[in-house]
């Protein structure tokens, strides 16, 4: 699964609220066992696209059509959220939507964009809190609206090639990592990067501060949705660390190595072709690997921890795969049945995490016989259980918020900032600002 920030998605969000607020429609009908049905034909879009996802779900709608044989999945492929958005928007959306954006999904239920799932699942005998892991309900509801359901889920982790790591073994702390950084670069006659220990700016992939800001618990808002990033010493730390060893290697030869990088999802992948020691990466890495690169010999490990912080090691970010039931789906009660079978049913969840290799996300399923645990896979599942992992709590200017720390963290680990305190302190401006707007 493909973690995306889709900043035209988040844009289209804002022009929908207006207009598709406060039209819910009414209570749900859930179809009753053995009541017979008139056939009918759902539509359902979904994201994903790599050949072993299409294949696990082509499987997994087979299963679906022979225990509701009266419902037939239309499926399409690769779809992104502002394709949804324009459906919604055009009053012709799919019977079921899946989203890799979970950064969306408080604009989501803000908006109406997915109906409101908690009479659903009360139709349905359903109670989330004993189904899903706590972390989880955390991304999949606003102020108590909880329009999408979780459909996998995504832990994140480190990756390091054994061979290049010549017998070290992974780092536990921040000091470890940057040190160990440091022993296993190989630099050409001119200084150039052959081989990096690791990539620490935050433009490497998957080193956005979402991900990276576990590594020292640091906070992203205040119980009153205001910005804590200024006020929270931890970002200081952490953006201090990364531009130390940013500056170790050259702000100008690392990002001359990253950029000779190759797509990061394919067999190019620099931690693939083995360009790179150790990497941060999701759980989904260890499938792609099996296919990409089946005899490069690599182990996985929790994210390093800030060198005071050691009981929080095992922690990590998580995020996941989200479905719903858009606004305005003309077959809902058929919608339904597909939504919980792909979200709540053990079976499914067990296969398509075996098939596509992304953590389940009910309690059943990661303790199914069935599901394969092998020691790099289960790196993923036990931070998925570690109390101290964290995900981002659902916000309506989720996306915002992380662009412009983003964009701070290059200002300042390229060279183009040098208050780090001011930096900050901008960034809580404007994301306060943008909430101000927002309530307004």
């Amino acid at each position: 699964m493909k973690r995306l920030l889709l900043v035209s998605a988040a844009a289209g969000l804002a022009a929908l609220t207006a207009c598709t607020a406060g039209t819910e429609s009414g209570p749900p009908k859930v179809a009753q066992s053995g009541a017979s049905h008139a056939p009918v034909t759902i539509e359902f879009w979904h994201g994903f696209s790599a050949d072993n996802e299409l294949k696990a779900f082509d499987e997994t709608l087979a299963g679906f059509r022979t225990k509701f044989p009266w419902i037939t999945v239309k499926a399409t492929k690769a779809v992104q959220d502002d394709q949804i958005l324009q459906s919604v928007r055009g009053g012709n959306p799919p019977d079921v939507a899946l989203s890799f954006t979970t950064d969306s999904v408080a604009e989501f239920c803000k908006a109406g964009i997915f109906q409101d799932l908690n009479p659903y699942l009360e139709a349905s005998g359903i109670d989330p809190t004993a189904l899903f892991p706590k972390v989880i309900a955390e991304y999949t509801q606003y102020q108590g609206k909880r329009c999408v359901m979780p459909m996998l889920a995504d832990a994140y982790g480190l990756y390091y090639n054994k061979a290049l790591m010549k017998g070290h073994q992974p780092p536990k702390t921040m000091s470890e990592l940057a040190d160990l950084a440091k022993k296993l670069t190989v630099k050409d006659d001119k200084g150039d990067i052959k081989v990096a220990g690791f990539v620490p700016t935050s433009q490497m992939y998957e080193n956005a501060p979402i991900h990276t800001g576990v590594m020292v618990g640091a906070k992203w808002t205040n119980p009153d949705g205001t910005s804590a990033i200024g006020s929270d010493p931890q970002w200081k730390k952490l953006m201090t660390w990364q531009k130390e060893l940013t500056g170790w290697y050259g702000y100008d030869r690392i990002e001359k190595f990253r950029k000779s990088f190759g797509d990061e999802w394919s067999a190019e992948n620099p931690f693939t072709s083995g360009k790179v020691a150790m990497a941060i990466d999701g759980e989904w890495r260890t499938a792609m690997l099996a296919s990409d690169a089946p005899d490069l010999g690599y182990g996985t490990a929790p994210l390093p921890v800030a060198d005071d912080q050691p009981q929080r090691y095992g922690a990590g970010f998580i995020t996941g795969t989200v479905i719903g039931i858009p606004r305005g789906a003309e077959h809902p009660e058929a919608a339904w049945e597909l939504v919980k079978y792909l979200t709540t049913d053990t079976g499914t969840l067990v296969t398509l995490s075996n098939a596509i290799g992304n953590v389940p996300s009910t309690l059943p399923a990661l303790q199914s016989p069935d599901l394969k645990k092998d020691p790099n896979f289960q790196t993923f599942l036990d931070v998925f259980a570690n109390p101290n992992s964290t995900t981002l709590p659902a916000h309506v200017n989720s996306v915002f918020n992380q662009q412009t720390l983003q964009e701070a963290q290059i200002k300042w680990e390229s060279g183009r900032a040098s208050d780090l305190d001011a930096l900050l302190a901008e960034v809580d401006k404007k994301i306060d600002e943008k909430l101000r707007l927002t309530a307004g």
